[in-house]
């Protein structure tokens, strides 16, 4: 159960989260957090949560954790971290506009990725690979997992103590039997929504999309940028070429050698906008019908966040061509390939000796049952950096792999 937020409607939340629309999460109306604490003088729940978040140990490893590209393969390439403060910049954007709360929508986008493996999905999805015999790995389920149990920060408890609201946004995607699982541990939690088939807060649904819009512009402006696709390819996709024939009307001179990366940006800002612009106008006819009363009622409806239709059939194939032509790259997939390896033999070692571990983790893992034990290896793999799982594999196999 959830312990309630020990404080009334302070005046500063008042007035941060006054004009708020009726369906919006209120901080001082909050589920509550798992352990009970006095509120903050000058802050909401939400903007706690936040702050929360920004300081974490797990957040700051988002700086070498790779989106695409590995950090030693270019300087400017989007990492998580950069990734994440630029969802939370699209979010705020959108919230503000449909009258939802802008702290809490902040708070779940720069924590969306806490959980996330070294060398991006390849090594999330090998080290689900590596756990199926141990209750396999989510790399949303890490996230929460980070928040809840992880971080050490305070003497009173583990994890950040989160406001529910801001955990229901974080496990944006859970299966049927970790939802399961998590119900036995927290009854009425995070977990009920996916056995009920309902819907999280606004937010979490504006997070969610927020996650997606900036990805797809943003591995597109690092594709270009790494040479593996290009500028013509991109023109090809309607979405894309739309907002760049756009611009070059505009400034003619965009089509020069010279100053084809200000096309490329121009575009995509363009693109970006019209995004923006279009999930605000089909959200907000979407709540002017639905007309939800609060935020209980929101949950009890489909989705109400999204694209148009024209807009979400346009993302869907900027997506697939990522898909096709970036993420599956020949030379993209010959270094996810690697990652792999390094990641799996990293798995194996640890299982096989705990005690080369660091010492906090060898020593959670110690005596532990095969299953257990396996969720420690997890846990310390998961936050690993890339740079830091590349060293541990050279010092526990004396190979050197993926150096620039």
């Amino acid at each position: 159960m959830h312990a309630p937020l020990m404080q009334p409607a302070e005046p500063q939340q008042i007035w941060t989260e006054r004009g708020l629309a009726p369906y919006a999460c209120f901080s001082h109306r909050s589920q509550g957090r798992l352990h009970a604490q006095e509120a903050a003088p000058t802050r909401s729940a939400f903007q706690r949560d936040r702050d929360r978040i920004v300081h974490s140990t797990a957040f700051r490893r988002l700086v070498y954790k790779t989106q695409v590209f590995l950090n030693h393969e270019g300087d400017l390439f989007r990492t998580r971290l950069t990734h994440s403060i630029e969802v939370a910049q699209l979010g705020r954007s959108v919230a503000r506009a449909l009258r939802i709360n802008e702290d809490l929508t902040e708070a779940i986008c720069l924590a969306h990725d806490l959980g996330h493996t070294p060398f991006g999905h390849a090594g999330q999805d090998v080290l689900n690979d590596c756990m199926q015999d141990f209750g396999g790995f989510e790399h949303n389920m890490q996230s929460l997992r980070v928040v809840d149990t992880l971080e050490e920060r305070y003497p009173d408890y583990s994890g950040l103590n989160l406001c529910f609201e801001t955990r229901e946004g974080i496990l944006k995607h859970c299966s049927a039997r970790h939802a399961r699982l998590l119900e036995q541990r927290e009854p009425g939690g995070v977990g009920q929504r996916f056995l009920l088939g309902r819907q999280p807060g606004l937010e979490a649904q504006l997070a969610n999309l927020a996650d997606e819009i900036a990805y797809n512009a943003h591995d597109a402006d690092d594709g270009v940028r790494s040479g593996l696709i290009s500028l013509e390819q991109l023109l090809e996709i309607p979405l894309f070429a739309r907002y760049a024939q756009q611009a070059l009307a505009e400034y003619p001179q965009l089509q020069e050698p010279q100053w084809r990366r200000k096309w490329l940006y121009e575009a995509t800002r363009r693109m970006l906008s019209e995004q923006i612009y279009d999930v605000i106008r089909h959200t907000s006819a979407g709540l002017q019908a639905a007309h939800p009363a609060d935020v209980d009622a929101v949950r009890q409806l489909p989705a109400l966040v999204g694209f148009s239709r024209t807009m979400a059939a346009e993302s869907a194939e900027l997506k697939r061509f990522l898909f096709k032509n970036l993420y599956r790259h020949p030379q993209v997939v010959r270094t996810t390939d690697q990652a792999k390896v390094v990641v799996r033999e990293l798995f194996a070692i640890y299982l096989a000796d705990p005690a080369q571990m660091k010492p906090r983790y060898a020593s959670r893992a110690a005596g532990l049952e095969p299953v257990a034990c396996a969720r420690v290896v997890a846990d310390f793999i998961a936050g690993m950096t890339d740079r830091y799982a590349l060293r541990e594999h050279e010092r526990l196999t004396g190979q050197r792999v993926l150096v620039p």
